[in-house]
Order: structure tokens, then sequence, then C-alpha cells
């Protein structure tokens, strides 16, 4: 396999028969580890200490509940029921959230997957492109679906995350990452920091977010932000407003939310945190229109990385995506793929200090 100077690759056990790669990718400050499975962003290292949560291991990665760094699809986040109806006819693509609903692409989504890769050397980065089939009616989705994932470094600073679909019937896509972040870096053994995130400022480039109901579905409505704890558009702790009297934050056990973006698909600005003990700062721009913020609020697993359990409110989640239940909700933008027509969209994480 042909490998490019700030690309390398290593074999890092193996799953579904096959061999597990790790391509590690470097451009100035920022570092970069990508698993064959699951598309998973395994390290995301700037300036000399790992920003993400994760495991040091691929079992983690197999056993692990909480989709670190994961490819989730081929519909993250949930749809009400397991149900829903496309040119006339109701697919059922399962419960697989604690009996009521369909997560992240179902008992095997993507993030279970074994993916195919190969660096990319076209001169615009480092980068690897991750490739995988989905068949007809796997997970009870309509459509022969061929899916792409390429991480790139930009800049040194940057990393780009680029999507493209394709499907022979018409389906639903919603494709995102589920990376969570912890900014305030490593302590001097190299494992990660054993604290929260609840002193990382925020700031979400939205004027509404989408309630949900105790299932965690959208009611629907798009409810403005202003005068409630989910106005972050000036930057505030996470843990300013967490603990509220707020019926949203009691249903989600904090925010596990959607923040609106908007309704069309303009590349923007959608979220930004700053560790103000790690001092370094994330800007993260999409062409989606929503992203769920999650504080990761029910996250309780023995073995992160370095050997520290991950645990409650250690890391955050900026998902780029289509609203949850949108198959459902034909008021909000549409995640339907049409055959013969090709997904594109575009996710970006800027650091700086």
């Amino acid at each position: 396999m042909a490998q490019q100077p700030n690309v390398t690759a290593e074999e890092w056990g193996t799953a579904d028969g096959g061999p597990v790669r790790r391509f590690v990718l470097h451009s100035g400050e920022l570092r970069a580890a990508v698993l064959t499975y699951g598309a998973t962003l395994q390290t995301l290292e700037y300036a000399g200490s790992d920003r993400i949560l994760g495991y040091d291991s691929l079992e983690g990665y197999r056993n692990g509940e909480s989709y670190q760094g994961a490819a989730v699809g081929r519909y993250a986040n949930r749809i009400a029921g397991g149900r829903f109806t496309l040119g006339g006819r109701e697919y059922d693509v399962g419960r697989n959230d604690k009996g009521v609903g369909h997560l992240h692409g179902g008992r095997v989504g993507f993030d279970k997957r074994l993916w195919t890769a190969e660096a990319v050397d076209d001169g615009e980065g480092p980068a690897v492109r991750f490739s995988l089939h989905a068949a007809d009616g796997e997970e009870g989705y309509p459509g022969n679906l061929s899916v792409t994932l390429t991480y790139r470094l930009v800049g040194g600073n940057t990393l780009r995350l680029t999507y493209t679909a394709e499907t022979d019937r018409d389906t639903v896509v919603n494709l995102t990452n589920h990376a969570y972040f912890n900014l305030n870096g490593r302590v001097g053994d190299g494992a990660l920091r054993d604290d929260t995130i609840l002193d990382t400022r925020v700031r979400i480039a939205a004027q509404a977010f989408t309630p949900v109901d105790a299932r965690l579905i959208p009611t629907g409505e798009l409810r403005a932000v202003e005068g409630t704890p989910f106005d972050f558009r000036q930057e505030k702790a996470i843990g300013r407003d967490i603990g509220g009297e707020d019926e949203q934050l009691r249903l989600g056990d904090g925010y596990d939310h959607n923040f609106v973006l908007g309704t069309d698909r303009r590349f923007r600005h959608a979220a930004s945190a700053y560790s103000p003990r790690g001092g370094v700062r994330l800007d993260c721009f999409t062409d989606l229109p929503g992203v769920q913020f999650y504080t990761g609020n029910a996250l309780d697993e023995p073995g992160g990385k370095g050997g520290v359990p991950l645990h409650r409110r250690q890391g955050f989640c900026l998902e780029t995506q289509f609203f949850p239940d949108s198959p459902n909700r034909p008021a909000f933008p549409s995640p339907v793929l049409r055959a013969g027509e090709t997904f594109v969209s575009v996710t970006e994480y800027r650091f700086s200090r």
C-alpha cells in the first residue's frame, strides 16, 4: 500500500474476519489517527495533546457503547418508532434505542462496519479516503448506498471531513462524526485529565433548537433559544445553566439537543469551544442545517485512554447533521437522497491557541 510522507499506516488487530488498519496523519501542530473499523477518529492531537476521548485498543471500539469518534450512519441520531415513509412505502429500520426508536443507523450501523481505505496524495494536505457499501435492505433502509468519508488535515490546524453518498433507490442519508472533545488536554503521565468539560466555554450560532419529548424525539417545534438555557449565541461555560430548572434539560439529563443553524446548505460557522485550562479553541464549520450538542451525560465506561474511565460530562460532541427524525418531519430540511444523485457534505474542525 502506497504511503505519502505525512500519512503512515499500521495493522491494529482484526474485526469481521479482516485486518483493521490505523492511519496516522501529520500536518503542522495537528496529528490525527483514523481506523478502518467504523471509519473512526481515534486520536486528534493539537499542540502535543490529544483533544478527544476514546480507547487505546480496538476492543474498546468494538465493545464500547458511546460511538467514540465513529462515523455514524446510514441515518445519524434518532428516528421515531424506527419507522418512516418514503415514496408511499413504510420502512421499518428497527428499534435499537431502548426498544422505542432507531438510533445512529441501527444495531450494526456504519460505526460497527469495516471500511476500506486508501491514502490520498493530491497535494491538498494529508488525507485518507474511506469507502463503504451498504446493501439495499441493510438495517431496513432502501437502496444500495455507496459512501465515502475523507479525513484531511489542512493548514496545520484543521481537520476536514468530506462525505459523499450515492444510491440506486431513493433513501435517507444523515452522516456525522461522533467525536467527544475534551480541550483541556493531557496531564504529565499522558492520560486525559480526569475531569469534566463544564468550565469549557461554548458558542453556538443558532437562534433556535428542536425541543424533544421523553423519548428524545423532536416535537416538530423550532423553539427560540432566547431566554432559555439553550442560548449559546454569546459564549458561556457549559456548566453555567446545565443544572437549571428546565424541562428540556431534565429530559436530556443535560444538553443533548439539535441546534438549528439554518434551513439551507450554506457552509457556515456552527459553533466554537474554548478551554480556559487548555488555552485551546475549537471552531466547527459545516454545510449541514443542524448540530447536535451533547455533553456526555450518559458516559460511564471503564476503559478510556490512558486507563482513565470514561465518565459523565468528560467530553462534548458537536455532531453536524440533518435534524433528528427528519424522515418523519416534512417541515424539517430534507435528508432524502434520490436515486442517481450524489450527496456531498463538508464539516471542518479548526484549532487555535
